[in-house]
């Protein structure tokens, strides 16, 4: 499925029998672009990885929210980097900034609900909804973060 990175959807033979999404017509959807990004997200993600790089409920927000607590990135470059993505204009902006993110869960093994990241790509589309997933996304990254970031702390002193 890596084959697929930043090529059409639809246009790379070895992922034809993962999409659902084809139309028999040939045309190229929305839900067709979205599931081409997610499953070549996925495909990056899961290299290499003992387990299933997909979580259901384990939404964008909270996994990045992960990776910047983690210690293993600056948390103003994740923070950056996570902004960069979400404020992407187009599908295609977006997937790229997100193949960055998704190389670095990889690394700290935080998995994600690839599910859902397909249904908020399919979102990202619709220029009317696009700022629904944005706020889902900043509340997952942000509400709670101060407080579970000085409770883990506390935690790791005793």
């Amino acid at each position: 499925m890596r084959r697929g990175v930043g090529r059409e959807p639809g246009s790379v033979p070895q992922m034809w029998r993962y999409y659902t999404t084809l139309q028999a017509d040939g045309h190229l959807t929305t839900r067709l672009r979205a599931e081409h990004a997610a499953l070549t997200l996925f495909a990056i993600h899961q290299q290499s990885l003992p387990r299933s790089a997909h979580e259901l409920g384990s939404g964008l927000g909270t996994a990045v929210k992960e990776l910047r607590a983690s210690g293993k990135f600056s948390p103003d470059a994740v923070d950056r980097r996570f902004g960069t993505a979400a404020t992407a204009t187009s599908l295609s902006e977006a997937s790229y900034h997100l193949r960055g993110l998704v190389r670095q869960l990889r690394q700290i093994q935080r998995p994600l609900d690839y599910t859902a990241l397909f249904w908020d790509l399919v979102t990202w589309q619709n220029p009317a909804r696009l700022g629904q997933v944005r706020r889902r996304w900043a509340a997952q990254y942000f509400l709670n973060r101060d407080s579970e970031g000085a409770a883990s702390a506390s935690a790791s002193r005793r």
